[in-house]
């Protein structure tokens, strides 16, 4: 049976009144499986507090499942930090923060399952300052730039903002008399909601309420329905309780999927992407000439690229691939990707600047950490690259987030991985600037077995076995052994998983057996030639795989964290950007982690 889902426009605090309302629908037309709101969803004023706070204390009953993104407004700091310090909300919640009894606040951006439906969404407002609270990031952009490259259909897409365009090759009588395209209508949404291509796309903060004629998406089979809804109580009594009971994509066949309806129209966004084509293609061409170069170093045309429609695909220059493929609507390119894997910010490389500024944890250079001279053979020791003070994993560097550090040893220490991808995700990492844990000297590799056969101790403690894997690469970054735990039930999965995962990649793993950790490391330190880089994965039980990456194979950078998200069911923490904490929690999950490790701990 499909889900029967409530959707709500700007509430402004008005909780006795919309859920007079919602009562009064679930008797009547229900029972509803959830109430989903966009738009402002605090009080405007602080008069609306006393009936609000009464739902948020307790004192007042919320009749359905209710999510809200529109985290503005009167109380809404007050409230939204409550919620983020109660310690039944740690951790990245992408289903949703519990506020109180049936209250969930979606933070961010994100994807999470309804009742069977696929839901994305991005909450807050588009701000040109940054806010705790109300206001969505670039961060929260991209994320959802990331998951709309995952495969299969979303089924709802939740935005406050409407996308501008969305109102053009509708019929002029479907049009509410005085809507204007341009007020607060947002081009991210346009972007974004044309990458994702949800089933059913629903808005809030225009005041008014208008459901758009579905219309056909670029390179997919199903339409999109736009819902734009009015604010709770509004005075010209427009609707802002609509009703949907949409069966879940996942569940339906190809020839469901691609059902259209007789008043079906072209995509609004369609002559936009028509008119910015001609210039793509003549762009394209040139991106294959191996002197063309310029770019990498010349902000200035970086910044004219971008603002002619010429933006990067986000899945490929951070991942080193792309499902879409030649069908893309974005630029792959190779030297970009160079770049991201040495640390470059995507913002810079896309747009030529970074707003985040200071806050952001990338460099914002497209200069080599070190310079390297052309007679030396790559990968001697008189090619090591100097310590980089952009490097945030150098404790030397002024931008080391020493908050993270759980333990440092003499050669090696560790860390709280940022953006973890489960509980006690962490890393091992030489004290000084090496390519890979592969290049230190033997004696820095007892200290590494230390803390490894450590971890394993601790782990298994917690019924968990875990994952060591690596790219060690020639390209010269600050190596980093990430260590995941996961279920010792899924243990035996592991090996199946990623030799499936290498087989879509079109390479095999070299597969080897030992009886410890340490016989197992010294095979692999035989294997750097520094001709080529190196991914490998300790396996549980004594079992290496081992894959040479050549210079010129497209291999994912985070291949290994893939692949154990796959694994766990948990596809959205794949990108560690849906993943991050803010520096206050990142500190107390280290707290936690220290006294938990502490008696395992070699360093002590």
């Amino acid at each position: 049976m499909a889900p029967r889902i409530l959707l709500c426009g700007d509430v402004f605090g008005r909780f006795n009144q919309l859920f007079k309302r919602v009562s009064s629908v679930n008797k009547s037309a229900g029972p509803f499986d959830a109430l989903l709101c966009v738009g402002q969803f605090f009080p405007d004023s602080p008069e609306q507090l006393d009936d609000f706070m009464a739902y948020i204390e307790g004192g007042s009953h919320i009749p359905l499942p209710t999510y809200f993104i529109g985290d503005y407004g009167v109380a809404a700091p007050k409230v939204l930090l409550a919620a983020s310090k109660d310690s039944a909300n740690r951790g990245f919640k992408m289903d949703g923060l519990k506020v109180c009894d049936n209250l969930y606040w979606l933070k961010g951006s994100g994807k999470f399952n309804l009742f069977g439906l696929s839901v994305t969404y991005l909450s807050g407002r588009k701000s040109s300052t940054v806010q705790q609270f109300g206001t969505y990031s670039q961060d929260d952009v991209d994320a959802l730039r990331a998951i709309a490259e995952e495969p299969g259909v979303v089924d709802l897409f939740l935005t406050n903002e409407w996308p501008s365009g969305v109102t053009n090759r509708a019929a002029a009588s479907d049009i509410p008399a005085g809507l204007s395209d341009s007020t607060g209508s947002d081009s991210t949404i346009s972007d974004l909601v044309q990458e994702i291509k949800p089933r059913y796309h629903i808005a809030g903060s225009k005041g008014i309420y208008y459901a758009r004629e579905p219309y056909s998406n670029v390179d997919a089979v199903h339409v999109t329905r736009f819902i734009g809804l009015a604010s709770v109580g509004n005075r010209d009594k427009q609707k802002f309780i609509h009703a949907i009971s949409p069966t879940p994509a996942s569940t339906m066949s190809s020839t469901e999927i691609a059902m259209k309806t007789t008043n079906t129209t072209l995509s609004p966004y369609t002559s936009a992407e028509k008119k910015a084509s001609p210039n793509d293609t003549v762009k394209r061409s040139s991106d294959g000439i191996s002197d063309s170069q310029h770019w990498r170093y010349d902000v200035s045309q970086k910044r004219q690229k971008h603002e002619a429609g010429d933006k990067m695909c986000f899945k490929f220059v951070s991942s080193g691939s792309c499902p879409r493929g030649e069908q893309c609507n974005y630029r792959h390119d190779t030297d970009a990707r160079e770049h991201c894997m040495r640390g470059v910010c995507f913002d810079f490389l896309n747009k030529g600047k970074c707003e985040r500024g200071p806050d952001c944890s990338f460099r914002h250079s497209l200069q080599d950490e070190g310079d390297r001279d052309p007679s030396r053979k790559r990968g001697s020791e008189n090619t090591r690259p100097s310590r980089s003070r952009e490097c945030w994993f150098c404790l030397s560097s002024s931008n080391v987030e020493s908050h993270l550090i759980i333990s440092i040893g003499e050669n090696y220490y560790l860390a709280l991985a940022k953006g973890p991808l489960v509980e006690d995700h962490v890393l091992i990492l030489p004290v000084e600037h090496m390519p890979s844990t592969l290049s230190l000297s033997s004696e820095s590799e007892v200290e590494l077995l230390g803390f490894q056969n450590s971890l394993n101790r601790y782990y298994k403690n917690q019924e968990k076995e875990v994952i060591f894997f690596e790219l060690a690469s020639i390209r010269g970054t600050h190596a980093n052994l990430q260590v995941i735990p996961i279920p010792s039930p899924k243990a035996f999965l592991v090996e199946k998983a990623f030799n499936l995962a290498a087989q879509k990649l079109g390479f095999k793993f070299v597969v080897k057996k030992f009886d410890s950790i340490s016989d197992g490391r010294k095979f692999l330190k035989t294997q750097i030639d520094g001709n080529s880089s190196l991914f490998y994965v300790e396996v549980p039980g004594g079992t290496i795989l081992l894959h040479h990456v050549e210079e010129k194979e497209i291999f994912p950078a985070q291949f290994g964290r893939e692949v154990l998200a796959g694994l766990l069911n948990m596809a959205d923490n794949a990108d560690w950007r849906n993943c991050k904490h803010n520096k206050e929690e990142e500190m107390k999950i280290v707290e936690d982690f220290k006294n938990r490790f502490q008696e395992y701990d070699p360093s002590h």
